[in-house]
């Protein structure tokens, strides 16, 4: 039964970080890639290291998979939500597939407050 469970476990999970690569490939701006990047591939981890656990069948290998996963839990929000605001920054995005763009006034309130350069060029 364990070795059943631990194979659809397997199997969900590499299919979620296929997703994941396959969305990574095929999305049309950043915004969508990062958002394949991030959703999929945490649930895909949880699984294959449920998998992991499962398979070795010794109780001192959870703690170390559970950690594993919590750390990827904890940082891939974080990094996603730089490399969005990066993006935004940079203007690597479609602006039309926004459904609202609430951190345009942000962007031009703050821009608004830096004013000119030291060499007359405006932000």
């Amino acid at each position: 039964m364990i070795d059943a469970v631990s194979a659809v476990f397997m199997v969900t999970g590499a299919l979620m970080s296929l997703g994941a690569a396959l969305g990574l490939l095929r999305f049309p701006d950043l915004m969508s890639r990062m958002h394949a990047a991030t959703k999929p591939q945490v649930l895909g981890l949880f699984l294959l290291l449920a998998a992991v656990g499962l398979q070795l069948r010794t109780w001192w290998v959870w703690p170390v998979l559970v950690l594993a996963w919590l750390f990827q839990l904890l940082t891939v929000p974080v990094s996603a939500h730089m490399v969005g605001r990066a993006g935004y920054r940079t203007k690597h995005l479609h602006p039309e597939l926004l459904s609202s763009d609430e951190l345009e006034a942000v962007v031009q309130q703050a821009a608004a407050k830096r004013g000119p350069d030291e060499d007359g060029r405006s932000a």
